[in-house]
């Protein structure tokens, strides 16, 4: 695997973090996250490292884990309808401890997400150590929330570590046992867990010496159970000759280091008497195996002395020693009343005597040279990951699209954005990369080419469907106006035949015909009169023609009336006849159609006859 240079300290930070609560009265206190931020920036610390917001993590990459029923639960409850959740709070353990607060899972998504990126960026060499101090939630199991952790970060950040690298160590120097990790690689040696905790009627109530893993990862957990009161020097006495050894023998490919604060002297749920410098002393002999690491939080519950550790170690981590004197921050007025970057230690009494803790480290010896040296793991392809770029932020910084999910998308050949202009890859303007496996429908192509829809068409992308169903959708009902249309058409026609042949038969006498299948009398003798009485100025009687055409298509032309008297004024739609009369057959016609629901009149157009000039 061929690594790009390393950037240093990677450090993930979600300003939103500090506006979630777990309730009036509860221990635990997203706020503390927020507390060491503003220690970090105004110590300028920033300076030494890459600060990122990681995109939280979604339902998909939490089942990674977690179980499908588990993740959708946390997704849907909220504080308004849990009681409709009675029975899955009880089955997930969701309840006193792990209740369910305002934005429940968008908090579970920073955590994991920030813990995710930091392991991708590790894994592609973009960065030494990766810090995320939302993230060291180490009870939640697989389907069930635990100890105030709803999900397990830790795993999902080391399975990502595992696409990369071929052994992890996990050391979590929290108060309580880390049981959710240790549980979920209990059965693999990939992965070797390190636990150093408060044993014996105590949160959790596991990690026994003698919990070593079963199956293939027999072993390859290690515990160190504790008593109270511990102070620096019996601490370190542990933690460095075992974690040595550990390295030494296991030869691991990268670290996760847990870094919970409840082991602090003063805390309000733990029962160590740990210093800051202490505490911090576990980070500082890590880094110095030059492992990539992934450094997180974990618990802690006074929240001052919570932010005071945790950035001192990202002091440690990017190697400035920041001195006690406390910068003015946001929430400088918490440390009080000494103001200092410091936690020291108290009177308590260290229960753990050194031939205890003698006994201990022996044992885990004993327990480590049963276990295969650096285990080895059968070589597999490892799936490719998306590049990482350090203008990926240039768009919108707050959005960054994170490397393992850039492969998923899919764009058709040939598909641009709207702008004439573009400067990078994506940008509005250019032509996006075209997947290999993408092969257009063959009713896609036809519609695209403006050709005819297959009777059952392939199938196509959604948009592309559901546009083409509302096309067939609007052809079809304008067919079906098309035929009443028509319908209209010839009634209408078949009526004004009717209404011609009628007018023709009130001019004057005449002889009976059937003209388009309808009986009428056509004139045949004198002039039609006018209203006044007086007879018509032509000298020769009018010739009505009556014409007509069954009607095949709604582009029929109209029946046509002609008539032969000169400077006459016809409407067309009438017949021939004298112009007033005509117009009172147009009325009489208009006064039917109006009795029978017919079509609205349409005015008629009115054409002028000019005498033939026969001199």
């Amino acid at each position: 695997m061929t690594l790009e240079q390393k950037k240093g300290v990677c450090y993930f930070y979600d300003a939103n973090v500090g506006n979630y609560h777990y309730g009036p009265g509860h221990p635990m206190k997203p706020h503390r996250i927020r507390m060491c931020h503003g220690l970090v920036m105004n110590y300028g610390l920033y300076k030494k490292m890459e600060i990122y917001r990681a995109k939280p993590a979604n339902k998909w990459e939490m089942t990674q884990f977690h179980t499908d029923e588990y993740i959708d639960f946390l997704s849907r409850v909220t504080p308004e309808n849990m009681e409709l959740f009675a029975k899955e709070q009880a089955k997930f353990n969701v309840g006193d401890d792990c209740p369910v607060f305002e934005g429940l899972f968008e908090y579970c998504g920073l955590s994991a997400g920030g813990s995710m990126e930091g392991a991708a960026r590790l894994n592609r060499g973009l960065c030494d150590i990766a810090i995320n101090w939302a993230g060291g939630l180490h009870h939640a199991k697989k389907s069930e929330a635990s100890g105030f952790c709803y999900v397990n970060d830790i795993v999902l950040g080391i399975l990502e570590l595992l696409r990369y690298y071929p052994r992890v160590l996990y050391i979590d120097i929290d108060i309580h046992h880390g049981d959710g990790v240790e549980e979920a690689f209990y059965t693999t040696d990939r992965v070797m867990t390190v636990s150093f905790h408060k044993y014996g009627e105590y949160f959790p109530g596991t990690g026994e010496l003698r919990d070593v893993g079963v199956g293939k990862g027999k072993y390859y957990s290690v515990n160190f159970p504790l008593r109270d009161g511990i102070d620096d020097e019996s601490y370190k006495s542990v933690f460095e000759p075992v974690i040595e050894k550990v390295v030494e023998w296991y030869r691991p490919s990268a670290v996760v280091l847990q870094c919970g604060a409840d082991s602090l002297s003063g805390d309000k749920l733990g029962c160590f008497n740990l210093s800051m410098k202490g505490h911090a002393n576990c980070v500082s002999f890590v880094k110095k195996f030059n492992l990539p690491t992934l450094v997180l939080g974990g618990g802690g519950y006074t929240m001052r002395n919570v932010s005071r550790a945790w950035a001192y170690e990202t002091g440690v981590v990017v190697g400035q020693d920041i001195g006690p004197d406390m910068p003015y921050n946001d929430y400088y007025e918490y440390f009080g009343p000494d103001y200092k970057l410091d936690v020291r230690p108290s009177n308590m009494e260290n229960m753990n005597s050194s031939e205890y803790l003698e006994k201990i480290k022996i044992q885990v010896f004993e327990n480590l040279g049963r276990t295969q040296f650096a285990p080895s793991v059968q070589m597999q392809e490892v799936p490719a990951d998306k590049d990482i770029s350090d203008d990926e932020d240039a768009d919108n910084p707050d959005e960054r699209v994170p490397q393992r999910l850039w492969d998923r998308r899919i764009v058709p050949e040939n598909e641009y954005y709207d702008s004439d202009e573009g400067e990078a890859e994506g940008a509005p303007g250019t032509k996006l990369s075209r997947n290999e496996n993408y092969r257009p429908s063959p009713a896609l192509v036809d519609t695209l080419n403006g050709g005819p829809v297959s009777a059952v068409p392939a199938p196509l992308p959604g948009l592309m469907s559901v546009v083409l169903e509302k096309r067939k959708a609007a052809e079809l009902e304008r067919e079906e106006e098309e035929i009443e249309e028509f319908m209209r058409e010839a009634e209408r026609k078949k009526a004004l035949v009717a209404a011609t042949v009628a007018a023709a038969a009130v001019v004057g006498g005449g002889r009976e015909v059937e003209v388009g299948g309808v009986a009428g009398m056509v004139v045949d003798g004198e002039g039609a009169r006018r209203e006044d009485g007086e007879r018509s100025a032509s000298a020769e009687p009018p010739t009505v023609t009556v014409t007509s055409a069954t009607p095949s298509a709604p582009s029929t032309p109209a029946p046509v009336a002609t008539a032969s008297t000169p400077a006459a004024t016809v409407p067309t739609e009438t017949g021939a006849m004298d112009a007033d009369e005509g117009a009172e057959a147009q009325g009489a016609k208009a006064e039917g159609k109006a009795e029978e629901g017919a079509v609205p009149e349409r005015k008629a157009e009115e054409v002028v006859v000019q005498p033939m000039d026969l001199s």
